[in-house]
C-alpha cells in the first residue's frame, strides 16, 4: 500500500541535478555551469525566502560584487542555474538566471527590490534590510560597507522543483 503522503527522497545536490538534466534532455550537461546555495548562507530565513521564490513573489537576490571576487568564484552570468537548499542543507529546486546587473549599492531601484520580494517590497525595506546584511557579510571578510559597494542583481525563474 502506498503511504497517503510520499516523502520526497532525499537527493544531493548532484542527483538533483542528473534529475534536471534527465528531464531536459536537450541540454549540454557536460557544458551547463550551476552553483549550489542557500538564501541568506542558511538558517531559518532561508527557508522563509526559499517559500516566496516558490509563491513567485521572489524572483530576484542580490549579493556583493567583493564576495564573488574574494572567494575566487564566478560571478553569475545570464543562463546560470543554481541548486537551492533549504535550511537543511537539501534540495528544493533549480532557478535559471534571466538577467544579471551589477550596480552600486545606493543605486539599486525600487523595481529590483521589490523583484526581491522581501517584506513590504519597497526600496526603503530593501535598502535597510540588505545594508544590516551587508555589512554583517563584510565584517566576515574584514571589509567596511560602503554605499558605493557593487551589488550583483539577479534575476531568475524556477526550471526544476
Amino acid at each position: 500500500m502506498t503511504p497517503a503522503n510520499p516523502v520526497r527522497p532525499l537527493l544531493t545536490p548532484e542527483e538533483f541535478w542528473e534529475a534536471f538534466c534527465d528531464h531536459n534532455l536537450d541540454l549540454d550537461r557536460t557544458t551547463l555551469y550551476y552553483t549550489v546555495w542557500q538564501f541568506m548562507d542558511g538558517g531559518r530565513g532561508c527557508d522563509r525566502l526559499a517559500s516566496l521564490v516558490r509563491a513567485n513573489i521572489k524572483t530576484a537576490t542580490s549579493s556583493l560584487l567583493a564576495t564573488f571576487e574574494l572567494d575566487g568564484e564566478k560571478v553569475p552570468e545570464v543562463g546560470d542555474y543554481s541548486i537551492v537548499l533549504d535550511s537543511e542543507e537539501e534540495p528544493l529546486f533549480i532557478i535559471k538566471d534571466t538577467k544579471v546587473e551589477i550596480k552600486k549599492f545606493s543605486e539599486v531601484d525600487s523595481e529590483f527590490a521589490y523583484k526581491e520580494g522581501e517584506g513590504d517590497q519597497s526600496l526603503d525595506y530593501w535598502r535597510r534590510v540588505h545594508r544590516e546584511y551587508f555589512t554583517k557579510v563584510c565584517e566576515s571578510y574584514d571589509l567596511e560597507f560602503s554605499e558605493d559597494m557593487d551589488v550583483v542583481c539577479e534575476e531568475f525563474e524556477i526550471v526544476f522543483q
